[in-house]
């Protein structure tokens, strides 16, 4: 008998909107997540720690785990504690490092995890994937689908522009790593999920042409629900293949060789107009205005990059991801021919 469907894990529910979080108690109990609230609720600091206590009159039977850094082994002390109690859940309530921690501490102790986010940065909101450090270096865990997604756009619009600026950077590179996985496809045979690509673009196309306020709650929606579709498209597809491409690539090179310089998102917005100028792609103009409308880094002076430094890091991004075939696996230049097209970049997009 042929298999005439598949299952793609998704939240139950998610909660997009002004005041979400004092929904959660009702979402736990009418969603039979945890009925009596015995849930182990995962904070970090700053505003996780203030919804915390907000919701302690109605979560009267959860304990709190303060967690700080986005470690493995910040996440594995959180696995001891939780192993040490009797919970129905994992609530992580904070941004991408601590929804990482309780991700990955979730998925190692079979509870399912109910994501708060209190920022909107990037794609890992609903992702299969936590992406944290070990020995020196940032790698990605793959762990379950939330259970259950909620975004309070209060604590969303209380947080630096920047933040959000990096989670429509992500956003938008949805579709350079799109294109990247086309060429996959042509050069390689690599064949492109329908399913995982019509989600991710569905997240990136809703971005492209707005032209509302960065903090307008219409574009605070529909950027928390692009990074969710992001986090599904990945879901379906299996791998961060849908959303991630040479941008990516770009962006682990400049942590490797130029840390701390800016936010992942910022990052790969300047790996996806690049590497958009380097395929020439139709749709270029349209991405290089979204970026310019919504004030998102373009260009490797706004990472705070020379150009040979921006160059270096292009030159060094395929071997971040040796498995993976991108424009710049398939160009293959070699370092003179990176600076002139990095040079030519600046100057065709220079403000």
């Amino acid at each position: 008998m042929p298999l005439l469907a598949r299952l793609v894990a998704c939240p139950l529910t998610v909660d997009v909107g002004s005041g979400a979080v004092g929904a959660l108690g009702p979402l736990l109990s009418d969603r039979r997540i945890s009925s009596h609230g015995h849930v182990a609720v995962v904070v970090g600091p700053g505003q996780g720690e203030e919804i915390a206590a907000r919701l302690r009159p109605e979560l009267e039977n959860a304990d709190l785990y303060p967690v700080e850094g986005g470690t493995v082994a910040a996440a594995l002390e959180l696995v001891e504690s939780l192993r040490g109690g009797s919970y129905d859940a994992v609530v992580g309530i904070g941004g991408g490092r601590t929804l990482d921690v309780a991700k990955y501490a979730g998925s190692l102790t079979g509870l399912p995890l109910v994501a708060v986010a209190t920022n909107l940065a990037h794609d890992g909101i609903a992702s299969p994937v936590a992406s944290l450090e070990h020995d020196g270096r940032k790698g990605s865990y793959g762990v379950q689908v939330p259970i259950a997604v909620v975004v309070d756009l209060d604590y969303v619009r209380r947080c630096p522009p920047e933040q959000l600026r990096s989670g429509i950077g992500d956003a938008l590179s949805n579709l350079s790593a799109l294109a990247d996985w086309e060429l996959a496809d042509r050069e390689r045979g690599e064949r492109v999920d329908g399913l995982a690509a019509a989600l991710a673009r569905a997240g990136a196309e809703s971005l492209l042409y707005r032209t509302d306020d960065l903090h307008a709650d219409a574009f605070l929606t529909t950027l928390a629900e692009a990074l969710v579709l992001s986090g599904l498209a990945m879901a379906a597809a299996g791998s961060s293949r849908p959303c991630s491409g040479a941008c990516h690539e770009i962006s682990h090179a400049i942590d490797a060789l130029h840390p701390d310089r800016a936010t992942h998102g910022e990052q790969v917005a300047v790996g996806a107009l690049f590497a958009s100028f380097l395929r020439e792609d139709e749709r270029l103009e349209a991405l290089d205005a979204a970026l310019r409308r919504y004030g998102v880094p373009r260009l490797p002076d706004d990472l705070g990059l020379a150009e040979e430094e921006f160059a270096a890091a292009v030159a060094h991004a395929p071997s971040t991801r040796p498995d993976r075939y991108t424009i710049l696996e398939h160009l293959d230049l070699d370092a003179e021919a990176i600076r002139g097209r990095v040079r030519d970049f600046a100057g065709a997009f220079a403000r």
